[in-house]
């Protein structure tokens, strides 16, 4: 099969590389559509470090069932799936507390996180769990259904952890392909203001298209007087997509009492300062969330089945997987948004 092989940083290579077998539990899927996340584009070109190689990346598929593997009922050969990208063992605490995504026995297919990594979906075909997999409905493309892990990660940060309610005035920071996401999310919850925060323009003429009641940017602005006087006592939830440290520290500003807000896109280990008598009275509520869980990967798949929000409307660029260094020259530029590779 043709598959995308990460050889070391900025070297990805295109390769003939065999067709992998399914072991007992597992199943191979042909895969139809595999998003282009901004986590494979970080260690394709060395900004991430925590990778091994060889691997092929790719953790956002959906696709055809090739092969299903001794011992797997659900699923037969022709199915049309959507593969979880994080596999878990089912039976440690944290699997039995309904946290799959703090298994201790963790891997995941493409891309990061756990120490275990297996080959991803920048390829024909691809391994998994048959666990990992749920049938895709057969109204939403292969496309669309790509999405459906960082749309059941909006979902849960959104909706699980920070509890959306509907009338809610909410601020998204950094609408950016994941941010978009939690921007739709709020919106088909109900949301009453909904403030998009983003230094660039084209991001957010793509969030006034898709929900947003008002735009701000910081780089023309001061984002806090700005936000203030479109929501005047303040904003109900604030979620920070973004990734830099300046947007955590906007969030924390915008805070009043009561203002949940959530830790949501940055992964680097940097600080922020927190006045403690100041977050005690305004008694607000933290969360983060990263990963997913079959809990969330199911509610973003009825999200779509039923036509509440369409992931598919944030792609910007498709690629066949033969022009996947194309693909990485767009991941690089600043007008884009969610890429998808159609092995």
């Amino acid at each position: 099969m043709l598959a995308a092989v990460l050889k070391d940083f900025d070297k990805l290579v295109l390769e003939d590389v065999p067709v992998p077998d399914p072991g007992i539990g597992e199943a191979v899927v042909r895969i139809r559509s595999c998003g282009f996340c901004a986590t494979d584009y970080k260690a394709i070109k060395g900004i991430r470090r925590n990778v091994r190689f060889p691997v092929i990346p790719g953790h956002e598929p959906a696709g055809v069932v090739a092969k299903a593997g001794p011992g797997v009922r659900q699923f037969k050969e022709g199915d049309e799936v959507i593969l979880q990208p994080s596999g878990y063992c089912g039976a440690c605490a944290h699997c039995r507390a309904g946290n799959t995504h703090y298994c201790e026995h963790a891997f995941t297919t493409g891309g990061d996180g756990p120490d275990v990594t297996w080959n991803g979906s920048f390829a024909e075909y691809t391994r998994t769990l048959a666990a990992c997999l749920f049938h895709k409905p057969a109204g939403v493309p292969f496309d669309s259904a790509a999405l459906t892990e960082p749309l059941s990660g909006a979902w849960k940060g959104v909706i699980h952890y920070s509890r959306m309610q509907v009338g809610d005035d909410a601020v998204v920071i950094g609408v950016g392909g994941i941010g978009l996401l939690c921007l739709m999310v709020a919106g088909a919850a109900g949301a009453g203001r909904l403030i998009a925060v983003d230094t660039s323009d084209y991001a957010l003429r793509n969030a006034l298209a898709l929900g947003a009641t008002h735009a701000v940017n910081p780089s023309r602005e001061d984002a806090k007087t700005r936000v203030y006087e479109i929501i005047p006592g303040g904003p109900d939830l604030v979620v920070e997509a973004a990734g830099p440290i300046e947007a955590v520290r906007l969030m924390a500003d915008l805070r009043r009492r009561g203002t949940r807000w959530n830790v949501f896109g940055i992964t680097t280990h940097e600080t922020f300062e927190l006045d403690g008598g100041r977050t005690h009275f305004l008694e607000g509520r933290m969360d983060a969330s990263f990963g997913t869980t079959p809990w969330a990967m199911t509610a973003a798949i009825r999200l779509m089945e039923r036509g509440v929000v369409d992931p598919g409307r944030i792609i910007s660029h498709r690629f066949p997987l033969a022009e996947i260094h194309k693909a990485i020259e767009v991941m690089g530029g600043p007008e884009r948004n969610k890429v998808i590779i159609n092995p």
